[in-house]
């Protein structure tokens, strides 16, 4: 009984996590290739994606164009908020109107869980950014980057990682 138990979970599980990725795949502006979606995410036509892609819950607000990389991984709950409300416009606290910047992260980039980049900033290749952390500046190549705001406290072992992507070792 227990193991049948266990394979229903496993098949509600595999089919949520299909419905989660159809969801981004119709959603985003363009994928290159092989996505999955662990969990419920949110995005928009400014959004494209490489290949490997894997998000396990991530949310990414309209406004400016969003590209991640191939090989980029998400903990839960994740956000990029690309637009926000003008304070310097017409009214206060803000007005009608909205300001929009890009998100670039590079390929084989890793996001830990709760992970916050805000609009206008690039995370390089290779980086990894700390559970918790609110990216409001750019991320350097390599660089393991962490707390609000994030900032870079280490660096990847670039001939470990160079050896690793020259094999085609990802996860």
């Amino acid at each position: 009984m227990k193991k049948m138990i266990s394979f229903f979970k496993r098949f509600k599980n595999r089919i949520k996590v299909q419905r989660y990725t159809d969801n981004v795949k119709k959603t985003c502006g363009y994928y290159a290739g092989n996505i999955i979606v662990n969990g419920k995410s949110s995005i928009g036509k400014n959004v494209t994606l490489g290949n490997n892609v894997n998000f396990n819950g991530m949310s990414i607000s309209s406004g400016g164009k969003v590209v991640i990389g191939d090989n980029f991984h998400s903990g839960v709950e994740c956000m990029i908020i690309t637009r926000y409300h003008n304070y310097e416009g017409e009214k206060i606290p803000y007005d009608n109107t909205y300001i929009s910047k890009d998100v670039i992260i590079e390929d084989n980039v890793w996001l830990g869980n709760r992970v916050l980049i805000l609009g206008g900033v690039s995370i390089g290749e290779g980086a990894i950014i700390q559970a918790g952390s609110v990216v409001v500046k750019s991320i350097p190549a390599y660089a393991i980057a962490g707390g609000n705001p994030a900032t870079v406290f280490k660096y990847r072992n670039i001939e470990h990682y160079n050896r690793l992507k020259a094999e085609k070792k990802f996860h």
